[in-house]
C-alpha cells in the first residue's frame, strides 16, 4: 500500500506545481510556458488531484479491509 501513498504524493506535487505555473501565467498576462489558455493549468491539475484522492481513499480502504 506504500504504492498508493507515493502515487498520491506525486501527484499531488503536480497538481499543486501547476497551480502555480496557472498563476504565474495569468499574472504575467502571457504564454510563458507555451500554452496559449491560463484556464487549461487549472483543468489539467484538477484531474492530478482527482488522482491524488482516489489514491488515499484507496489505500484507507485497503487498511480497513486488513483490521
Amino acid at each position: 500500500m506504500k504504492l498508493f501513498t507515493i502515487v498520491a504524493w506525486i501527484s499531488g506535487i503536480i497538481a499543486v506545481a501547476l497551480i502555480i505555473f496557472g498563476i504565474i501565467a495569468l499574472f504575467m498576462g502571457s504564454n510563458p510556458f507555451g500554452i496559449r489558455h491560463e484556464i487549461n493549468y487549472f483543468l489539467v491539475s484538477s484531474n492530478f488531484l482527482l488522482l491524488a484522492i482516489l489514491c488515499v481513499l484507496v489505500q484507507q480502504g485497503c487498511c480497513q479491509k486488513k483490521e
